[in-house]
């Protein structure tokens, strides 16, 4: 075998010298090495100068040999017509190209017709794809995409809104595979608009639904007598709750929506995987179908079916419960309208009166009462827009009622042995200075009160909330809006009809899946309000209003900026003082991140 020819891991080499177990080998490039038997394999016994020119093989004479096996020798005869050195080793790289042979230990299988054919569609596809995958990283690189790109811009798109963990293109044009550096780059190129909005997709929330729905009938107790108020926004027509008094006893009314979506229901099923309705910037996306809206909400017929909740409120004492599934007649009217006739309108004037009683005695319970400024957010025609939360008698009235009923069935519920979701919050550790000025903290005190506070949560135990100053507590107002209220009015209304109400475990074990869908609600809700924050201050990058200093760390002023509902953090030589009020100016805005800096002016 000395000077014979071989390949090595498809290099040609010679073999110069032989010892009992290996030979050595010498290469093209003047390069040795010595190796075993095993780990080449014999071309010719003839060494000559190997270089990449070919004489053309007539593959075609061997369509008689498909699926048999030749030795090296005899294929190269076949195709070349000559068994030469270097017609063997042409021999050898058309076999290891694997199209129409491939190696079976020392001998050649020759591939059937149909299998090259299929070997040859593959590669002529991922020489496409290689084609067009260079095309669009070289678009990309000019950032501009064509109609030929879209494919991979989808990946891309998938990547953005975690829909997927993994994109090709972005390996090849070295970017992270992460939601934000795969929507940074579609923002670059212009396929996302800064008003589009990934948070509702990316955090997976379920989209509308049109459902058939249809409610169980039940015999009502006949309210219609009442003068019973929706109080709601101007452009609402979802109203789910209602207030009236009759005499002394107070009436909260509400859309008796656990007669659509029972315990146990397919609608039950599809509110829970929902959680709750979300209200963004740009869109509602509801708890429940539209359909159950139209069916369930107050004030949109003649009567409407809701479950009402009677009560008397003696000396700070709830007496006289009465839960009762019910009809009534609704007068649906805007903030602003009942602000006009609170004072002479009898049935709101008086409820009024009660409601400011009630709060004084949860501020005596030790209500820490804080000033932070909310805005609203909203998309309309490509523009956005923030208000300030407005707050008026009118609200304020309707807030303290649907406090004072979840009070109410609290109560019901504990007297009862219901099992409720209930909102407890333990006792903050508050230092005196803010607990002797609860009632008039400026905004940084307010602001610090924040970190005192415990966590709110959800349990099947019956006990206090301390920042409503409630010995208990539960949400039962929202059932169209919300799933726990939805819960709690199933429980109530199987009470109230003699049927078995879910046990402790049951209600736990909603508890537990409704916060975990919770997380995802809430953290599409503040994305998304963040995310049109940033796009209203692209919009108006010369920007300017007032902050407040809330907080000082080290050489930096923490500023609240009630106008945006922001905070942001400017860097000093000289801090100013707590609750000093600043102008800034916008100085840059970062939308992936959800992030705008500012300076003081």
């Amino acid at each position: 075998m000395i000077n014979a020819l071989v390949a090595y891991k498809g290099k040609p080499a010679r073999i110069v010298s032989q010892t009992m177990h290996k030979f050595a080998l010498e290469f093209t490039d003047g390069s040795s090495r010595s190796v075993r038997e095993k780990d080449f394999r014999f071309i010719h016994p003839e060494f000559v100068q190997i270089n990449d020119t070919c004489a053309h093989a007539d593959i075609a004479v061997l369509e008689d040999f498909q699926e048999e096996t030749l030795t090296l020798e005899e294929i190269t005869q076949w195709l070349f017509d000559e068994y030469s050195a270097k017609n063997a080793w042409c021999s050898c790289v058309l076999i290891e190209d694997g199209l129409y042979f491939y190696w079976q230990k020392d001998k050649v299988f020759i591939r059937p017709t149909s299998q090259v054919e299929s070997i040859q569609t593959k590669r002529d596809a991922q020489i496409l794809e290689a084609e067009s995958l260079k095309h669009c990283v070289d678009h990309i690189a000019n950032n501009i995409f064509d109609e030929q790109d879209l494919p991979y811009i989808e990946e891309i798109e998938k990547v953005a809104l975690n829909q997927s963990k993994h994109a090709k293109i972005l390996v090849n044009i070295g970017v992270e595979n992460t939601p934000e550096s795969a929507y940074k780059l579609l923002l670059r190129l212009n396929y996302f608009k800064p008003s589009f909005n990934p948070y509702p997709v990316r955090y997976d929330i379920s989209k509308d639904e049109q459902i058939d729905v249809s409610m169980a009938q039940v015999e009502r107790v006949d309210l219609t007598h009442l003068s019973s108020y929706a109080i709601d926004n101007a452009d609402s027509n979802d109203a789910d709750d209602a207030i009236s008094i009759d005499g002394d006893k107070i009436w909260v009314h509400i859309a008796d929506v656990s007669l659509i979506a029972a315990a146990g229901s397919e609608l039950n099923a599809y509110a829970q995987e929902r959680a709750s309705n979300l209200y963004l910037p740009e869109q509602i996306i509801h708890m429940l179908p539209i359909a159950a809206t139209k069916m369930c909400a107050l004030g949109l017929s003649e009567t409407s079916s809701a479950l009402s909740i009677g009560f008397t409120l003696e000396s700070d004492e709830i007496n006289n419960i009465e839960v009762v599934h019910s009809l009534i007649k609704v007068t649906n009217i805007s903030y602003d309208d009942a602000d006009g006739i609170l004072v002479s309108n009898e049935h709101l004037s008086k409820l009024q009166s009660i409601t400011k009683a009630h709060k004084q005695y949860r501020d005596n319970c030790g209500v820490i009462n804080l000033n932070l400024p909310n805005v609203d957010v909203r998309f309309k025609q490509g523009q956005v827009s923030i208000m300030p939360q407005s707050s008026s008698q009118s609200r304020e009235l309707v807030a303290e009622m649907m406090v004072m009923a979840g009070r109410v069935v609290a109560q019901f519920a504990a007297d009862n042995d219901i099992v409720m979701p209930y909102a407890i919050q333990d006792e903050g550790e508050f230092p005196q200075e803010t607990l002797d000025n609860k009632d008039t903290l400026s905004l940084s005190e307010s602001f610090k009160a924040t970190k005192f506070f415990k966590r709110s949560a959800t349990s099947t135990k019956h006990l206090p909330h301390f920042g409503l100053g409630l010995k208990a507590y539960l949400r039962i107002t929202s059932p169209l809006r919300r799933y726990l209220d939805l819960l709690a009015h199933q429980q109530l209304s199987c009470f109230i009809e003699g049927e078995d109400t879910l046990s402790k475990e049951d209600v736990k074990k909603i508890i537990g899946i409704h916060n975990a869908t919770m997380s995802s609600v809430c953290k599409t809700v503040r994305s998304s309000n963040d995310h049109y924050k940033c796009v209203y201050l692209l919009d108006n990058p010369s920007w300017q209003g007032e902050g407040v200093v809330v907080d000082t760390r080290g050489d930096k002023a923490l500023f609240m900026i009630p106008e945006l509902g922001m905070v942001t953090q400017i860097k000093f030589k000289i801090l100013p003082k707590l609750d000093e009020k600043i102008v800034l100016k916008v100085t840059t805005v970062d939308l992936v991140d959800r992030r705008a800096n500012f300076k003081a002016i």
